[in-house]
Protein backbone atom coordinates (compact mmCIF):
# COMPACT_ATOMS: atom_id res chain seq x y z
CA UNK A 1 0.00 0.00 0.00
CA UNK A 2 2.51 2.45 1.31
CA UNK A 3 4.89 1.76 -2.05
CA UNK A 4 1.40 2.01 -4.30
CA UNK A 5 0.81 5.44 -2.88
CA UNK A 6 4.51 6.78 -3.26
CA UNK A 7 4.28 6.08 -6.79
CA UNK A 8 0.94 7.74 -7.43
CA UNK A 9 2.49 10.93 -5.52
CA UNK A 10 5.81 10.39 -7.53
CA UNK A 11 3.34 10.54 -11.00
CA UNK A 12 1.18 13.66 -9.75
CA UNK A 13 4.00 15.60 -9.49
CA UNK A 14 5.32 14.51 -12.58
CA UNK A 15 3.23 16.48 -14.62
CA UNK A 16 3.71 19.23 -17.40
CA UNK A 17 3.21 22.71 -15.69
CA UNK A 18 3.05 25.65 -18.36
CA UNK A 19 5.89 28.46 -16.95
CA UNK A 20 5.53 31.69 -16.15
CA UNK A 21 8.53 32.84 -18.24
CA UNK A 22 9.65 36.67 -18.66
CA UNK A 23 11.83 37.87 -21.33
CA UNK A 24 14.29 41.24 -21.65
CA UNK A 25 15.43 41.48 -24.62
CA UNK A 26 19.22 42.01 -25.21
CA UNK A 27 20.25 44.69 -27.60
CA UNK A 28 23.97 44.40 -27.96
CA UNK A 29 26.84 41.98 -27.12
CA UNK A 30 29.53 44.07 -26.44
CA UNK A 31 29.25 47.32 -24.36
CA UNK A 32 29.58 49.30 -27.36
CA UNK A 33 26.46 48.59 -29.49
CA UNK A 34 28.18 48.96 -32.38
CA UNK A 35 30.33 46.39 -32.14
CA UNK A 36 27.99 43.25 -33.68
CA UNK A 37 30.97 41.29 -34.83
CA UNK A 38 32.96 38.63 -32.76
CA UNK A 39 35.18 36.40 -34.24
CA UNK A 40 33.82 34.72 -37.40
CA UNK A 41 29.68 35.40 -36.06
CA UNK A 42 27.97 38.41 -35.95
CA UNK A 43 25.71 38.99 -33.16
CA UNK A 44 21.86 39.07 -33.98
CA UNK A 45 20.02 39.57 -30.94
CA UNK A 46 19.27 37.69 -26.97
CA UNK A 47 17.36 37.41 -24.71
CA UNK A 48 17.28 37.17 -20.47
CA UNK A 49 14.99 35.17 -19.60
CA UNK A 50 13.30 34.91 -15.96
CA UNK A 51 11.52 31.65 -14.55
CA UNK A 52 14.21 29.26 -16.30
CA UNK A 53 16.91 27.65 -14.40
CA UNK A 54 19.15 25.13 -15.02
CA UNK A 55 19.16 24.65 -18.29
CA UNK A 56 22.16 22.07 -19.54
CA UNK A 57 21.43 21.59 -23.60
CA UNK A 58 18.84 22.70 -26.19
CA UNK A 59 17.83 21.57 -29.76
CA UNK A 60 15.85 23.23 -32.09
CA UNK A 61 12.72 21.79 -34.22
CA UNK A 62 12.92 21.65 -38.06
CA UNK A 63 11.70 25.01 -38.71
CA UNK A 64 13.89 26.65 -35.82
CA UNK A 65 10.50 27.76 -33.66
CA UNK A 66 10.09 24.98 -31.65
CA UNK A 67 12.59 23.95 -28.94
CA UNK A 68 13.21 21.23 -26.74
CA UNK A 69 16.06 21.77 -23.68
CA UNK A 70 16.92 20.24 -20.67
CA UNK A 71 17.62 21.23 -17.21
CA UNK A 72 20.03 19.61 -15.14
CA UNK A 73 17.85 19.12 -12.19
CA UNK A 74 16.05 16.39 -14.25
CA UNK A 75 13.38 18.48 -16.20
CA UNK A 76 12.76 19.21 -19.81
CA UNK A 77 11.74 22.44 -20.84
CA UNK A 78 9.68 23.04 -24.46
CA UNK A 79 8.59 25.95 -25.84
CA UNK A 80 9.29 28.08 -28.97
CA UNK A 81 11.10 31.32 -29.71
CA UNK A 82 8.89 34.07 -31.05
CA UNK A 83 10.42 37.03 -33.78
CA UNK A 84 9.71 40.47 -34.09
CA UNK A 85 9.66 42.35 -37.59
CA UNK A 86 12.89 42.58 -38.51
CA UNK A 87 13.47 38.17 -37.43
CA UNK A 88 15.24 38.64 -34.07
CA UNK A 89 14.45 37.18 -30.95
CA UNK A 90 11.54 38.67 -28.91
CA UNK A 91 10.19 36.23 -26.34
CA UNK A 92 9.34 32.12 -25.95
CA UNK A 93 5.75 31.18 -26.05
CA UNK A 94 4.07 27.74 -24.85
CA UNK A 95 6.80 26.86 -22.28
CA UNK A 96 6.14 23.83 -20.48
CA UNK A 97 8.37 22.60 -17.39
CA UNK A 98 8.17 18.66 -16.56
CA UNK A 99 10.05 15.99 -14.56
CA UNK A 100 11.79 13.72 -16.46
CA UNK A 101 11.00 10.00 -15.98
CA UNK A 102 13.87 7.25 -15.47
CA UNK A 103 13.72 3.72 -16.48
CA UNK A 104 11.23 3.26 -13.33
CA UNK A 105 9.09 5.57 -14.28
CA UNK A 106 9.63 8.14 -11.55
CA UNK A 107 10.88 11.43 -11.17
CA UNK A 108 14.50 10.85 -9.07
CA UNK A 109 16.87 13.26 -7.28
CA UNK A 110 19.01 15.49 -9.40
CA UNK A 111 22.36 13.33 -8.72
CA UNK A 112 20.60 10.53 -10.12
CA UNK A 113 18.87 12.77 -13.21
CA UNK A 114 21.52 15.39 -13.61
CA UNK A 115 20.92 16.26 -17.38
CA UNK A 116 23.67 17.56 -19.37
CA UNK A 117 23.51 16.63 -23.28
CA UNK A 118 20.95 15.84 -25.67
CA UNK A 119 20.77 14.77 -29.14
CA UNK A 120 17.82 14.05 -31.67
CA UNK A 121 17.88 10.60 -33.82
CA UNK A 122 15.67 8.72 -35.68
CA UNK A 123 12.30 9.89 -34.42
CA UNK A 124 14.59 9.87 -30.42
CA UNK A 125 15.95 11.97 -27.78
CA UNK A 126 19.12 10.67 -26.66
CA UNK A 127 20.07 12.14 -23.33
CA UNK A 128 23.48 12.14 -21.44
CA UNK A 129 23.80 12.18 -17.81
CA UNK A 130 26.65 13.08 -15.36
CA UNK A 131 27.02 11.24 -11.69
CA UNK A 132 25.22 8.43 -12.34
CA UNK A 133 26.90 7.91 -16.09
CA UNK A 134 24.50 6.71 -18.75
CA UNK A 135 22.61 7.72 -21.95
CA UNK A 136 18.89 7.38 -22.30
CA UNK A 137 16.81 7.64 -24.48
CA UNK A 138 13.09 9.02 -24.90
CA UNK A 139 10.34 9.35 -27.98
CA UNK A 140 10.61 12.27 -29.75
CA UNK A 141 6.58 12.56 -29.59
CA UNK A 142 5.52 11.96 -25.75
CA UNK A 143 9.17 12.42 -24.98
CA UNK A 144 7.36 14.82 -21.61
CA UNK A 145 5.68 11.56 -20.54
CA UNK A 146 8.05 9.04 -20.90
CA UNK A 147 9.71 6.65 -19.11
CA UNK A 148 13.62 6.13 -20.05
CA UNK A 149 14.61 3.79 -21.78
CA UNK A 150 18.33 2.53 -21.88
CA UNK A 151 20.46 4.52 -25.10
CA UNK A 152 23.49 3.90 -26.62
CA UNK A 153 26.89 2.75 -24.96
CA UNK A 154 28.64 5.71 -24.49
CA UNK A 155 32.23 3.55 -25.09
CA UNK A 156 34.21 5.64 -22.72
CA UNK A 157 35.42 3.78 -19.95
CA UNK A 158 33.12 4.37 -17.13
CA UNK A 159 36.21 4.61 -15.00
CA UNK A 160 37.48 7.38 -16.44
CA UNK A 161 34.31 9.69 -16.22
CA UNK A 162 34.49 12.54 -13.88
CA UNK A 163 31.91 12.38 -11.23
CA UNK A 164 30.74 16.00 -12.33
CA UNK A 165 32.69 16.39 -15.55
CA UNK A 166 31.48 13.82 -17.81
CA UNK A 167 29.25 13.54 -20.97
CA UNK A 168 28.40 17.13 -21.22
CA UNK A 169 28.55 17.00 -25.38
CA UNK A 170 26.17 15.17 -27.25
CA UNK A 171 25.52 15.68 -31.23
CA UNK A 172 24.21 13.92 -34.30
CA UNK A 173 25.85 14.53 -38.11
CA UNK A 174 23.93 14.69 -41.13
CA UNK A 175 25.17 11.24 -41.42
CA UNK A 176 23.93 9.24 -38.84
CA UNK A 177 27.26 9.71 -36.38
CA UNK A 178 26.59 10.77 -32.78
CA UNK A 179 29.30 11.68 -30.90
CA UNK A 180 29.89 12.51 -26.94
CA UNK A 181 32.10 14.46 -25.58
CA UNK A 182 33.95 15.12 -21.60
CA UNK A 183 33.72 18.52 -20.50
CA UNK A 184 36.46 17.35 -17.95
CA UNK A 185 37.50 13.59 -18.19
CA UNK A 186 40.94 13.55 -19.59
CA UNK A 187 43.21 10.86 -20.47
CA UNK A 188 47.07 10.58 -19.09
CA UNK A 189 48.57 13.13 -22.03
CA UNK A 190 45.50 15.40 -20.93
CA UNK A 191 43.02 15.04 -23.55
CA UNK A 192 39.72 14.88 -22.97
CA UNK A 193 37.84 11.50 -23.85
CA UNK A 194 35.28 11.36 -26.83
CA UNK A 195 33.53 9.20 -28.55
CA UNK A 196 31.52 8.14 -31.88
CA UNK A 197 29.03 6.29 -30.25
CA UNK A 198 26.72 5.45 -32.96
CA UNK A 199 26.73 5.52 -36.94
CA UNK A 200 30.16 5.43 -39.32
CA UNK A 201 33.52 4.86 -37.89
CA UNK A 202 32.18 3.69 -34.15
CA UNK A 203 34.65 4.36 -31.41
CA UNK A 204 36.61 6.56 -29.06
CA UNK A 205 38.85 9.28 -29.65
CA UNK A 206 40.48 12.96 -28.16
CA UNK A 207 39.37 16.39 -27.48
CA UNK A 208 42.75 19.11 -26.62
CA UNK A 209 41.65 20.26 -23.82
CA UNK A 210 42.83 23.77 -23.33
CA UNK A 211 43.29 23.93 -19.11
CA UNK A 212 41.64 27.18 -18.83
CA UNK A 213 38.16 26.04 -20.82
CA UNK A 214 35.53 23.18 -20.38
CA UNK A 215 33.51 21.55 -22.88
CA UNK A 216 30.00 22.04 -22.57
CA UNK A 217 28.12 21.27 -26.00
CA UNK A 218 28.62 20.61 -29.20
CA UNK A 219 26.38 20.61 -32.71
CA UNK A 220 27.42 19.81 -36.35
CA UNK A 221 27.88 22.51 -39.20
CA UNK A 222 25.41 21.01 -42.47
CA UNK A 223 28.92 20.37 -43.37
CA UNK A 224 30.22 17.54 -40.76
CA UNK A 225 32.51 20.74 -38.80
CA UNK A 226 31.71 20.07 -35.37
CA UNK A 227 31.31 23.33 -33.32
CA UNK A 228 32.59 22.73 -29.66
CA UNK A 229 31.21 25.20 -26.83
CA UNK A 230 33.57 25.82 -24.03
CA UNK A 231 33.23 27.68 -20.76
CA UNK A 232 36.00 29.12 -18.84
CA UNK A 233 35.53 30.58 -14.58
CA UNK A 234 37.96 31.31 -12.24
CA UNK A 235 39.18 34.25 -9.66
CA UNK A 236 41.60 35.22 -11.65
CA UNK A 237 40.48 35.05 -15.09
CA UNK A 238 36.93 35.32 -14.15
CA UNK A 239 34.16 34.04 -16.84
CA UNK A 240 34.68 33.19 -20.36
CA UNK A 241 33.39 31.13 -23.77
CA UNK A 242 34.65 30.24 -26.81
CA UNK A 243 33.59 28.16 -29.53
CA UNK A 244 36.37 25.83 -31.57
CA UNK A 245 35.22 24.30 -35.14
CA UNK A 246 36.85 20.96 -35.14
CA UNK A 247 37.15 20.05 -38.97
CA UNK A 248 34.77 16.68 -40.02
CA UNK A 249 38.13 15.14 -41.68
CA UNK A 250 39.72 14.84 -38.52
CA UNK A 251 36.96 13.17 -36.19
CA UNK A 252 37.67 9.73 -36.64
CA UNK A 253 38.47 6.69 -34.16
CA UNK A 254 42.10 6.71 -32.34
CA UNK A 255 42.66 10.34 -33.55
CA UNK A 256 43.30 13.11 -31.12
CA UNK A 257 41.52 16.50 -32.34
CA UNK A 258 41.50 20.28 -32.16
CA UNK A 259 40.52 23.50 -34.14
CA UNK A 260 40.42 27.31 -34.45
CA UNK A 261 38.58 28.98 -31.63
CA UNK A 262 36.06 30.63 -34.54
CA UNK A 263 34.38 32.90 -31.42
CA UNK A 264 35.94 33.71 -27.83
CA UNK A 265 33.91 36.09 -25.49
CA UNK A 266 34.51 37.63 -21.75
CA UNK A 267 33.08 39.01 -18.94
CA UNK A 268 33.54 42.40 -20.85
CA UNK A 269 30.41 40.60 -23.18
CA UNK A 270 26.94 39.62 -22.26
CA UNK A 271 27.52 36.03 -21.06
CA UNK A 272 27.30 33.66 -18.01
CA UNK A 273 27.65 30.20 -17.79
CA UNK A 274 26.60 29.19 -21.02
CA UNK A 275 26.38 25.07 -21.76
CA UNK A 276 23.58 24.89 -24.57
CA UNK A 277 24.36 25.09 -28.19
CA UNK A 278 22.36 24.41 -31.22
CA UNK A 279 22.97 25.54 -35.13
CA UNK A 280 19.60 26.64 -36.89
CA UNK A 281 19.46 26.98 -41.04
CA UNK A 282 17.58 30.01 -41.60
CA UNK A 283 15.57 30.51 -44.32
CA UNK A 284 17.97 32.66 -46.22
CA UNK A 285 20.24 29.90 -46.31
CA UNK A 286 22.26 31.36 -43.02
CA UNK A 287 22.92 29.23 -40.37
CA UNK A 288 22.50 30.92 -36.90
CA UNK A 289 24.07 29.87 -33.80
CA UNK A 290 21.37 29.60 -30.26
CA UNK A 291 23.51 29.84 -27.21
CA UNK A 292 22.05 29.13 -23.89
CA UNK A 293 23.25 29.81 -20.35
CA UNK A 294 22.42 27.38 -16.86
CA UNK A 295 21.75 29.92 -14.20
CA UNK A 296 22.14 27.27 -11.51
CA UNK A 297 19.23 28.27 -10.00
CA UNK A 298 21.44 31.33 -8.08
CA UNK A 299 20.14 34.88 -7.92
CA UNK A 300 23.81 36.05 -8.65
CA UNK A 301 24.03 34.33 -12.19
CA UNK A 302 21.33 34.62 -15.65
CA UNK A 303 19.74 32.61 -17.90
CA UNK A 304 21.08 33.99 -21.43
CA UNK A 305 19.76 32.97 -24.65
CA UNK A 306 21.97 34.40 -27.15
CA UNK A 307 21.44 34.34 -31.33
CA UNK A 308 24.62 34.89 -33.65
CA UNK A 309 25.24 34.33 -37.38
CA UNK A 310 27.76 32.45 -38.59
CA UNK A 311 29.86 34.28 -41.17
CA UNK A 312 29.78 32.90 -44.93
Amino acid sequence: MIRALLLALALVSAQASAADISSTRIESFDDDPAVTRFGELQFVGGLKLSGLHSLSAIRFLPGGERFIAVADDGHWVDGEITRDGRGRLSGVADVTVTPMKNANGVHAKKVAMDAESMTIKDGRILVGFENKHRIDQYPLEGHDNATAKPGPDFLIPRNELRANGGLEAMATNADGRTVVVAEKSIDSDGNLFAAIISGPGKGIFKVVKNQEFDVTDAAFLPDGDLLLLERRFSLLGGIGMRIRRIPADTIRAGAVVDGPVIMQASGLNRIDNMEGLDVIPMPDGSLHLIIISDDNDSVLQQTLMLEFRLAD
